[in-house]
């Protein structure tokens, strides 16, 4: 595999300075995604005393700034908002995602926003991380059905060069045990795949389930990260 890894150590920024840039409001080397598509917050790996002071005037006061994984340290007056350790995950090679199939009669069907209002609602019952009413414009999101309701769901979230991150994998409790997240994964990767890019994803470190299931489908981890936000002063 020949793609560059080392965008992966800052996503947010690569998919705000690239594939997402339309989606971007910036302020100096500061950016973020606009409202309701995601809270994420992107500096330089390493920034300096005007790259914060720029992130604070673009989130304003009382601010919530979601550094993702990155690891700097803000300036003394910011609140802690979280902490969260996790891992980053990467498909390592050409080859499809393997692993057991599920059933081969459930249909995946592609979601957009005439979905949302389901997707919402799916996310509000299983909690897979953060998705708001524009997350969709992100990338695609795929889905399957069970008498006519969404039940379980996956998409495409930051987009560095190169790469492209699998994220809002989630299964209704009443459905789970099926296969459908996996089925779901491997749907998204062959996508990804298609198109001369690598899947990647993130994952909390406490979610053993969900790392079972990725590492059975074939990623492997790259390396562990600290998910981390502040309120700006």
């Amino acid at each position: 595999m020949n793609t560059d890894m080392t965008v992966l150590d800052n996503p947010v920024a690569e998919s705000l300075l690239g594939q997402h840039a339309q989606l971007a409001r910036r302020v100096g080397r500061a950016a973020t995604y606009l409202p309701d598509v995601t809270t994420f917050c992107a500096l330089p790996t390493e920034p300096d005393p005007a790259d914060w002071s720029d992130l604070a005037r673009l989130l304003g006061h009382d601010g919530f700034a979601d550094m993702f994984s990155n690891a700097a340290a803000p300036p003394s007056d910011w609140e802690p908002v979280f902490v969260l350790e996790g891992r980053q995950m990467i498909w390592p090679d050409r080859r499809e995602p393997g692993g057991p199939r599920s059933a081969a009669d459930v249909a995946i069907v592609d979601l957009g926003p005439d979905d949302v209002s389901e997707m919402l609602d799916l996310v509000k019952r299983t909690e897979p991380g953060p998705f708001w009413t524009r997350t969709v414009e992100l990338g695609t999101y795929l889905g399957i059905r069970a008498h006519g309701s969404l039940v379980a769901m996956a998409g495409e979230r930051l987009r560095p060069p190169g790469w492209t991150e699998i994220s809002a994998v989630c299964t209704a409790p009443e459905v789970r045990g099926q296969g459908h997240a996996a089925r779901l994964v491997r749907a998204l990767s062959a996508r990804i795949l298609a198109r001369g890019e690598q899947p990647f994803l993130h994952v909390a470190e406490a979610n053993s389930a969900a790392i079972a299931l990725y590492e059975g489908l074939g990623f492997e981890t790259r390396k562990p990260v600290t998910f981390q936000g502040f309120r700006t002063p």
